[in-house]
């Protein structure tokens, strides 16, 4: 595929086999009113888009911002739908259909319990063993992590997270960081058909909030930090941190693993309604003292561009491994993947064997911290960080694997939390021999306003800083590589796995850690053997 192409959605997953459940028992079970005719008719699936549905499955049209969903109740039913489901607005319109429309009162509120009917995923269904992962930053790494380790154990796993869908081995690219409930269900029931034995879920805010995860029972839940971001969809920091938090209650989950390096862990281990285990890095935590309280406490023995060890202590023993990527928050959340593994039931010693006999950690963890150069040279870091908490902690790492100068290339997100760019700036400036500022995803903003507030933010962090400012990314890039040499590194922040750019909602494909590498061939340095591949997500 050429980079000019325009990237085509990924699909959406559902079971080879799907069930057949009687519409009649979905009115009786979900529905307060029925118009239409129920009886003998059968439904395979659910749905919130036409554009997924396929034959025999029933459509839920929700209100959206601009429009309702049962306006494509006429598409539904010419692409095979037997039913709608909707609410009251909904049912009026949806009825020129010609299709039996079920009223619910809040569609998506219902989504999950219908999803969960419809596919037999809720709670008590045997189901493989399910952990997720929720906090601000480390969500994506942890899921990955659980996933790389569990195949080091031999287990068949699944994955769902911002970057990628995972059903043992085959990988699909993500649309959202957590699927909407009756993607999430229905990829559940095609990991079970599929023998998946555990998988791992990242779980977003707004997964929580938009009723993405509703009728899942996770066996273990993990929260990572808590840090600025999101203030587009909360109106503060509270309530950002309020909608996680449902996550540790027992209609949600069985058990907990909290990290107490950010303030907001001793919090969630103070509400959690479930029983909660802690693990501490007190090197970088925010308090020290209680981080080295932890039910598991973990030391950060050495730093490299190729990976970080530590040694990791609690009341199953204490072991030393080396996780393969930069920086002491990521040896915490291997050290939180490998805890959440234990509170699954996984034993203690058949962990250490698997990490022993591979020499450490072996997973793959798509655009965070990824080592993109070659042996010589500038060292390139292309990473998915996009809060001031990430900039800190990465380009800390970046810093303590780097004898030379540290060059920090980022851009902001255009229509989302513009709050945080200041404190983006100010922490990419103050944490970087040398800034340069281009464009990330500007969507519908205008993207030399955006620059333009970040360059701004930088110099008044810093007025006597090298601050550089290129539009388009590829011309930044270059740019950077030519400013740096041996011994030096290059931390690229934002664009991570992703291989597209949003421009007013075009969606171009792009990939970071191609441009990258092309900028240090050009400039005469090696670079690793690449395979581009052209994915598309959409992050939330």
């Amino acid at each position: 595929m050429s980079i000019e192409q325009q990237p085509s959605l990924p699909p959406v997953l559902r079971p080879a086999n799907p069930p057949r459940r009687e519409l009649s028992e979905l009115a009786s079970r979900f529905a307060r009113d029925v118009r239409g005719e129920v009886s003998g008719v059968t439904l395979s699936g659910i749905t919130l888009a036409t554009a997924d549905l396929r034959p025999g499955e029933a459509f839920v049209a929700i209100r959206g911002v601009n429009r309702h969903g049962a306006e494509f109740a006429v598409t539904a039913a010419e692409k095979g739908a037997v039913a709608v489901i909707t609410d009251e607005a909904g049912a009026e319109i949806a009825e020129s259909a010609g299709l039996p429309v079920l009223v619910v009162d809040d569609p998506r509120a219902v989504l999950g319990a219908l999803s969960a009917w419809v596919y037999g995923t809720g709670a008590g269904e045997p189901l493989p063993l399910l952990f997720a992962t929720t906090g601000t930053n480390g969500k994506t790494s942890v899921s990955h992590l659980l996933e790389g380790i569990l195949d080091q154990l031999g287990v068949v796993t699944g994955l769902s997270s911002t970057a990628e869908r995972h059903i043992a081995g085959e990988v699909i690219v993500s649309r959202l960081t957590t699927p909407e409930a009756s993607e999430m269900h229905a990829l559940l029931a095609l990991m079970r058909e599929r023998d998946v034995e555990a998988v791992a879920v990242e779980v977003s805010a707004q997964a929580l909030s938009r009723h993405r995860v509703d009728g899942i029972r996770f066996d273990v839940a993990g929260f990572t930090n808590l840090s600025h971001d999101h203030l587009d969809d909360y109106a503060d920091m509270e309530e950002y941190f309020e909608a996680k938090l449902p996550l540790f209650r027992p209609d949600r989950a069985t058990r907990g693993v909290v990290c107490l390096d950010s303030p907001n862990g001793a919090i969630v281990v103070q509400r959690a309604e479930i029983p909660v285990v802690t693990v501490g890095t007190p090197s970088i935590a925010a308090d020290p003292d209680a981080a080295a309280r932890a039910d598991w406490v973990v030391v950060i023995d050495d730093e490299r561009a190729s990976g970080t060890t530590f040694t990791m202590s609690g009341p199953a023993g204490s072991h030393t491994t080396t996780v393969p990527v930069i920086g002491p928050h990521m040896a915490a959340n291997a050290a939180l993947a490998i805890v959440m593994l234990l509170e699954g039931g996984y034993e203690w010693d058949r962990i250490v064997a698997a990490l022993d006999r591979d020499g450490g950690i072996d997973a793959h963890l798509p655009g965070r911290t990824q080592l993109v150069s070659g042996d010589t040279g500038p060292v390139v870091f292309v990473d998915f960080g996009h809060s001031p908490d990430a900039f800190e902690k990465t380009l800390a790492a970046v810093r303590r694997v780097t004898p030379g100068k540290v060059l920090m290339l980022f851009g902001a997100d255009g229509d989302r939390d513009a709050s945080k760019r200041y404190d983006m700036a100010r922490t990419a400036v103050e944490g970087s021999d040398i800034l340069v500022v281009t464009d990330h995803h500007p969507r519908f903003e205008d993207p030399d306003s955006i620059r333009a507030t970040l360059v701004a933010g930088a110099r008044k962090a810093r007025p006597d800083a090298e601050i550089f400012e290129y539009s388009p990314p590829e011309t930044a890039i270059v740019a950077a590589v030519g400013m740096v040499g041996e011994g030096d590194s290059i931390l690229w922040a934002g664009p991570g796995h992703q291989d597209y750019r949003d421009i007013r909602g075009v969606r171009t494909p792009y990939s970071a850690r191609e441009l990258a590498r092309r900028a240090l061939r050009a400039a005469g340095w090696p670079v690793p053997d690449s395979h581009w591949p052209v994915p598309y997500a959409d992050e939330d």
